[in-house]
């Protein structure tokens, strides 16, 4: 017999949190959607000063957590998560109560949660950003905290402000938090990566009615508080997180396995190989002399690029062919500036002064680490293509 969507979030232990702050024209509507298919409901009362004490009246029967002065979203997601664990539920599904969200959405969630072996997840809805209605602010910083997440965690997802989720409770009540507004849904999904959970994205549809939605979202200081996040989060992966992940895999392979599939990266793909080449080449052509080596294993570990092939390519600048690099350089350089001076190999080589020729270099040397890394990247490509290929045959 087949379990309809209320028997699967009762057997997966699963409730339903809605944080509220002034929303008293949709709250209603939501609670009601919600209701269609579960009463496990945990509703949590932001401080709001509208109607909603006197909406919430009519909903004696669901669980409500009042918070006197409104401290933020995620204070109140995390007052939620607190009370939902002491009713002794293992997951929480939370939907805003700005009327965005379409509570029959639930549905993709728990039918998900209940068909994954690894129940360790993380789900967040996925919206399309690009749909008429979407504020064009909210599509930019989507895009911006997508890059840091993936940055941090290595994962890459569609959408990661979306704040229809679902939360594994046994792994978010362990977790330390910080924040209490809007950042706190960085902060979350970034630690429950570090913690090993499996975030992912599914899709959900999303309503923009400016007639009724209120976004309490405040662009400066909002933006700000997330800006300052992500620079600890950055420092925090580059220093702990990226060392830590790097000793639990040589532990884990074994020295021979780890050498092949994390240094040498024998087993990347051809567009991850052909990226380390352009990256090490343009690190090794850049006028950053003294810094090559430092900037790019520190770019191939972020980046998550090829280490050793990266590292080869950057050595492009090694002495012999310095003289050429210098040589190529200015002279493209002032054929971009329009300098009026001729440059040779002799030159170059007996007394050079680089000083003088210092806008032209810079700018001829940039460009040419440009063209050179997407020529050799390219050629990179098709040649790994190429191999790869035969590998397959021979197989």
């Amino acid at each position: 017999m087949t379990q309809t969507i209320t028997q699967k979030m009762e057997a997966l232990r699963c409730c339903v949190i809605i944080p509220t702050y002034n929303n008293e024209k949709t709250l209603t509507r939501v609670i009601d959607g919600v209701l269609n298919i579960t009463s496990n409901i945990i509703i949590i009362n932001d401080g709001a000063t509208d109607g909603t004490a006197e909406i919430l009246k009519n909903y004696n029967s669901l669980t409500h957590v009042h918070i006197p002065k409104n401290q933020g979203k995620g204070n109140a997601l995390r007052n939620g998560f607190k009370k939902a664990v002491e009713m002794r539920y293992d997951f929480a599904i939370t939907i805003d109560s700005d009327g965005q969200h379409f509570p029959e959405d639930i549905a993709v969630f728990v039918n998900l949660l209940e068909t994954s072996e690894d129940k360790n997840l993380l789900l967040i809805g996925a919206r399309n950003m690009t749909q008429m209605g979407v504020p064009k602010k909210s599509s930019f910083g989507n895009k911006f905290s997508n890059f840091w997440f993936w940055f941090e965690t290595g994962i890459k997802l569609q959408d990661t402000q979306s704040g229809y989720r679902l939360y594994p409770l046994n792994v978010i009540k362990d977790i330390t938090f910080f924040t209490k507004k809007f950042e706190f849904e960085i902060e979350v999904i970034v630690k429950a990566a570090w913690r090993g959970v499996n975030v992912m994205n599914v899709p959900v549809q999303v309503l923009y009615d400016e007639t009724e939605r209120v976004s309490h979202f405040r662009p400066f200081k909002d933006f700000t508080r997330i800006s300052i996040l992500n620079t600890w989060f950055v420092l925090v992966t580059l220093l702990y997180i990226k060392p830590r992940d790097f000793i639990r895999s040589f532990k884990k392979k074994g020295f021979k396995k780890f050498l092949a599939e994390d240094f040498l990266g024998v087993y990347d793909s051809p567009i991850k190989k052909a990226q380390s080449i352009a990256l090490g080449v343009f690190i090794g052509i850049s006028p950053l002399w003294g810094f090559h080596t430092l900037l790019v294993i520190f770019l191939a570990v972020a980046l998550n690029l090829n280490k050793v092939i990266a590292f080869t390519f950057s050595n492009i600048s090694l002495p012999p062919f310095i003289p050429f690099l210098l040589l190529a350089s200015v002279q493209i350089g002032s054929w971009i500036t329009g300098s009026d001076f001729v440059i040779s190999m002799d030159l170059i080589n007996e007394n050079f002064e680089i000083i003088k020729h210092l806008k032209s270099y810079i700018i001829g040397s940039f460009t040419l680490a440009i063209l050179a890394a997407l020529a050799l990247g390219f050629v990179g490509y098709i040649t790994f293509s190429i191999l790869d290929r035969k590998k397959v045959k021979v197989a």
